[in-house]
């Protein structure tokens, strides 16, 4: 669970996670078995920000129908990591590509 592509999977990008970003905190898919350390040590040595806080909390998967079938999504980890002031993530860059 060293790697960092283990514990930081992806950026949650909902319209709850806009409104958390507008304070400083933002959101991220991350391991199931990653801490609240190692996501912190992630998120600073890959954004090249400072972290003040972590709150982490795990998705149940829900029993949805696969066709025919009843079935079960996997849970998942969620983490809400707060930002120092001064320090920001931008999902939306504009890369320049038309």
């Amino acid at each position: 669970m060293d790697q960092l592509h283990d514990i930081l999977l992806a950026p949650v990008v909902t319209e709850k996670s806009a409104y958390a970003a507008e304070d400083n905190t933002y959101v991220f898919k991350v391991g199931v078995k990653a801490n609240k350390h190692q996501i912190k040590d992630a998120v600073e040595s890959f954004f090249g920000v400072r972290v003040s806080n972590v709150r982490t909390l795990i998705v149940r998967g829900k029993v949805k129908r696969f066709g025919r079938h009843m079935g079960r999504r996997s849970n998942w980890k969620k983490a809400y990591v707060t930002l120092r002031d001064g320090d920001s993530i931008n999902f939306y860059a504009d890369t320049g590509e038309a």
